[in-house]
Order: structure tokens, then sequence, then C-alpha cells
């Protein structure tokens, strides 16, 4: 479990907006965001029991295919490219950023908006 000051510091910065819990988006602290992230991962999981494996895994593919729909293939691949760079310690923004990779994020954005 994190140290008392390093709890402070991840709360300022969630009251601050900034994401500090990987689910917690959203969340105005720190204890909100863990809450939030909780709430997000048991509800993926009771919807995995009630699909089943299979079923689950088809509507994640559904979701990826209606994605691409929305952003193209070329904003489906830039999304990709980011994502592929993450690893457990950094998300692939960070990573793409200290290593000097150029990720074009506007063309994430859903066409028309």
């Amino acid at each position: 479990m994190a140290s008392d000051q390093s709890r402070e510091e991840l709360d300022a910065r969630a009251r601050q907006g900034e994401t500090v819990i990987p689910g917690g988006t959203g969340g105005k602290s720190l204890e909100a965001q863990e809450h939030l992230a909780e709430g997000r991962s048991r509800g993926g999981q009771t919807r995995r029991e009630q699909l089943g494996t299979e079923g689950y895994q088809e509507l994640g593919s559904k979701g990826g295919q209606a994605r691409r729909e929305q952003i193209g293939t070329e904003g489906y691949e830039e999304m990709g490219r980011k994502g592929g760079l993450s690893t457990t310690e950094k998300s692939g923004g960070e990573r793409a950023q200290e290593e000097g990779i150029e990720i074009d994020e506007s063309k994430f954005k859903t066409r028309g908006s």
C-alpha cells in the first residue's frame, strides 16, 4: 500500500483533475477514483459472467469495430501505436513523449467532432 505521503500527493493531483488511478477517470479525489475503478472492474466481471467468455470477447470485438468506424482506419492504427508503447510502469503517451515518438491524437477523435 502507498505511504501516507504518496497518497497525499496522489490525492492532491486527483483534486487538480488528473486521473491517478487506472479506471478512476472522473473521480475528484484519490478515494473517489479508487471507488470508481473498483466499481467499473466489478461491473465488467459481472457482465463477463452473464455473457460467458465467448460472448464477452465478441462484445469487445464489436466495440473495437465500432470505434474503428468512428475514427477511421488511420486513427485506429495511430491509437494502436500509442497503446503498443504502454508498459506496466508507463502509459503509451508517457513513453512516446520520453522517446520522442510523435503520436497524432487528433486522429483518435470521432470524425465530425
